[in-house]
């Protein structure tokens, strides 16, 4: 992987997956902006507890390994001040898509070559944006 990777957590209260999804990633995939690396399905139970669900039929029965390995087998804690708990309501189905950002592999390339590293990264919600 060359790009940074993102992890994003999408919930679906009634989850519907009819394919757009994933036919929308391969679109971005052709155009060179995002690669999806892995995504694994979830559900949270009304206790608070997690179950992985199985991969949608026809996928590669190994998806979402990686991001499970990366969520510490499914407790939901992959790093520091991060936990699924936090993004994902009991009763509620999530995709933990991880997504390489293709496009951003020239502009990593060229902080590192002066000197600079990442030092937090973060993603504003439209909402917060409202009225600016």
């Amino acid at each position: 992987m060359t790009g940074p990777v993102q992890v994003l957590v999408v919930g679906f209260d009634q989850p519907s997956f009819s394919g757009a999804v994933v036919e929308e990633l391969g679109r971005l995939r052709e155009a060179g902006v995002v690669r999806l690396v892995d995504v694994l399905l979830v559900h949270r139970l009304g206790d608070g507890s997690f179950e992985t669900l199985p991969p949608p039929a026809g996928a590669d029965p190994g998806l979402g390994t990686l991001a499970a390995e990366l969520l510490g087998g499914g407790d939901g804690e992959p790093g520091d001040g991060w936990s699924l708990a936090d993004a994902v309501r009991p009763g509620s189905v999530a995709a933990v898509a991880l997504l390489e950002h293709l496009w951003a592999e020239p502009l990593v390339g060229a902080i590192r070559r002066a000197g600079g590293e990442a030092l937090a990264e973060g993603w504003l919600d439209p909402e917060d944006l409202t009225g600016l």
